[in-house]
């Protein structure tokens, strides 16, 4: 009885999620293929979102690309420009898109319905009949092209909104450094390729593999689609079903990620990063350790080297902060945890140091970390940490974001590799 509750949709599960005051429900959509989750509560402010697997096969950024172009117009929104018109017109509360290492995401969120399925409608349109195959030159105005500068010395430079944008991105220390991370640490994988573009990379991006790239992984096939709060369930459905899901047939899709094998040892490299012209290279540098941390998938894991990353580096009492101070290898000292991939990654950063600092470096690190494992560490420090990290869950206050949207993002960190979608959200039992 259960597999007939939604026409068009084959039921595979429905549970509660006690730590946000809600029931999940997890359908496939049976003639095109779609994944879809619901998760219901009285939350009037309404967040919707579909998701592609979007991995990189290179750096010229073509999944970011991509993700600016389907939003310029589209076979019923037609305007070069529906996004500038939603955000001017629309009630939304949120509306984004998103790329990620190796996903791309549309959400948006209202708290009036009407808008709510306005904003749905421009997005589904946009994201599976997009004006890209009709009009090339949002290729070009997107991803990249060649311009005349300088009238009275003309010269032909690149530009391009991505282009432009991955211009900034990389003569940012620290933005360029995690690009690098996730590049050493998973060689043999689609993360050693920046799925937001490589500036020197992209200019060899080609309108018909843009193209391939469109019709390959923006199928329902391959979607993740999302809906949050205070649905009208079955209209949302049928909506999405009879308006987009039903002119696609199911496909294979291989959009497969591969796990990166151990690299076996402790790997080095040096990259360089711009500075100004005439600045001085003194206290310019930057350390990282980097290390790969299990899978996404691993809820207990995830939830514990979130808090590790958090008492090691980021308290006044982080025993690892404060060694790496007090010997003076640097002026700042962070940690990143980072779980938007299938094999998350931990990172100690040292920044404003100088080259000479590198064994230092290490040696502090390493003798601190066995010294902790040896002798143990504070359990005030950690209960401490265990609690703010708890109280931080339970409160949900995300800094204006919906936390609609919040969920979903820590949803995809295990519904994209193929799991339960909402292990992320049930941390009751990982805190006791």
């Amino acid at each position: 009885m259960a597999e007939e509750k939604y026409i068009g949709y084959e039921f595979k599960e429905e549970t509660g999620i006690n730590e946000i005051d809600s029931k999940g429900e997890v359908l496939i959509h049976k003639k095109s293929g779609a994944r879809i989750v619901l998760v219901n509560n009285n939350d009037d402010n309404k967040v919707f979102s579909i998701a592609f697997k979007t991995p990189p096969e290179d750096s010229t950024g073509l999944p970011h690309i991509l993700e600016h172009s389907v939003l310029c117009g589209s076979r019923k929104f037609p305007s070069k420009e529906p996004f500038v018109e939603l955000a001017k017109g629309s009630l939304n509360t949120f509306l984004n898109a998103m790329t990620f290492p190796d996903k791309t995401m549309y959400p948006v969120a209202s708290r009036n319905e009407k808008d709510f399925f306005n904003l749905m409608d421009v997005y589904l349109d946009a994201v599976f009949f997009p004006n890209i195959y009709k009009y090339p030159e949002i290729f070009k105005q997107e991803g990249w092209h060649y311009e005349i500068v300088d009238s009275d010395h003309p010269r032909l430079e690149i530009s391009g909104v991505v282009y432009n944008e991955m211009k900034g991105a990389y003569s940012t220390p620290e933005e360029l450094l995690m690009r690098k991370v996730q590049e050493t640490l998973y060689p043999n994988t689609p993360y050693a390729h920046d799925s937001g573009g490589d500036p020197e990379k992209i200019p060899e991006l080609t309108y018909e593999r843009f193209i391939k790239f469109h019709k390959r992984y923006y199928h329902p096939s391959n979607a993740y689609i999302y809906a949050y709060g205070n649905i009208n369930k079955s209209k949302f459905l049928d909506f999405i079903d009879r308006e987009y899901l039903s002119n696609f047939d199911r496909e294979y899709i291989k959009s497969d990620i591969p796990l990166q094998n151990p690299l076996g040892s402790l790997r080095e490299y040096e990259f360089l990063y711009p500075i100004s012209k005439g600045e001085s290279e003194l206290d310019k540098t930057y350390f990282s350790l980097n290390f790969s941390i299990g899978t996404a998938t691993d809820p207990v894991l995830t939830m514990a080297f979130s808090i590790i990353e958090y008492l090691l580096l980021e308290t006044p009492a982080s025993p690892l902060k404060n060694a790496l101070i007090k010997e003076g290898i640097g002026k700042d000292v962070f940690g990143v945890f980072e779980s938007s991939l299938l094999q998350p990654h931990f990172s100690i950063v040292i920044k404003n140091s100088n080259g000479d600092k590198k064994t230092m470096f290490k040696k502090v690190v390493f003798d601190t970390l066995n010294n902790l494992v040896k002798n143990g560490i504070d359990k005030k420090l950690i209960e401490a940490s265990i609690n703010i990290f708890e109280f931080k869950l339970r409160e949900a206050d995300y800094r204006g974001l919906p936390k609609g949207l919040v969920y979903h993002i820590k949803m995809m960190e295990s519904w994209l590799y193929d799991s339960d979608p909402f292990i992320h959200l049930r941390y009751d039992s990982h805190l006791i």
